[in-house]
This record gives C-alpha cells, sequence and structure tokens, in this order.
C-alpha cells in the first residue's frame, strides 16, 4: 500500500520526466535500477527526496533544478549530475540558464568540476539533438 508520502514523491518525480526524451536516464529509471537491491531503497528515494523535499513550495521546479545542479558539480557526482541536466531541460531551463548556473560555481568549486560539468550539458544537449550554438 502507498503512503501519501510516496504517492506525492511519485507523482512529483513524474513531471521531471520528458516523455519526449524517453531514452534518457530519469529518475524513474533510477528508482527502478536499485529496487533488486532492496526494495525499501525505492521508497526512500521516491518517499523522501521526491515526497518531502521535492514536493516543498518554496523554490519552483526550476529553482530547485538549478540547486541541485550546482550541488552535484560541488560534490563531483557525474551520472547524477547529468541526470539532473536533463531535469533542467525537463522543467524548460534554457542551456544559458544552465551554463549560468555552472558558472557561478567556478569561484566556490573549480574550473575542473565546472569543465566536467559543461562537457556533460554538451553530451545531454547532443543526446537531445540541441544545438549549443543556438540561443
Amino acid at each position: 500500500m502507498a503512503t501519501d508520502r510516496y504517492q506525492r514523491g511519485l507523482d512529483r518525480m513524474m513531471e521531471l520526466v520528458s516523455a519526449e526524451h524517453a531514452d534518457t536516464f530519469d529518475h524513474v529509471k533510477l528508482v527502478e535500477s536499485y529496487k533488486d537491491l532492496d526494495p525499501d531503497l525505492a521508497d526512500y528515494i521516491v518517499s523522501f527526496a521526491f515526497g518531502d523535499i521535492y514536493s516543498r513550495t518554496s523554490l519552483s521546479q526550476q529553482e530547485q533544478t538549478m540547486v541541485t545542479i550546482a550541488t552535484l558539480v560541488a560534490l563531483g557526482t557525474d551520472p547524477q549530475l547529468k541526470l539532473h541536466i536533463n531535469v533542467g531541460f525537463n522543467v524548460g531551463l534554457s542551456k544559458e540558464k544552465i551554463v549560468g548556473t555552472l558558472i557561478h560555481c567556478i569561484p566556490y568549486v573549480g574550473f575542473p568540476r565546472v569543465l566536467n560539468a559543461l562537457t556533460l550539458l554538451k553530451e545531454v544537449m547532443a543526446e537531445r539533438g540541441i544545438d549549443p550554438k543556438a540561443r
């Protein structure tokens, strides 16, 4: 039986998934990939991260995603960063907003991590068919 937190989290998580780009790695695929290790892990991710944190209304979806991107750059967690760059496009962030978020991280986390993040951004854009020169 799904709890209110789990259902709220599942609904919120589905808002971040792109039907148009179903071949990209997203939170649904992430949750599914861990179910065989421990069924409770999916509940933790969905109920806590999405049911409690991402369901808060103090930040917009775009602001939440920009904070997440900046945090993941600082942590150097490239697989999760790539996933959240995809989420950024899914929630309507422009390439300029994502690049701006990454550049803003330079004085705090340094060039190497930001350059790695920019490389991931280029990968995501190529996978989505977005021209890096387009405005």
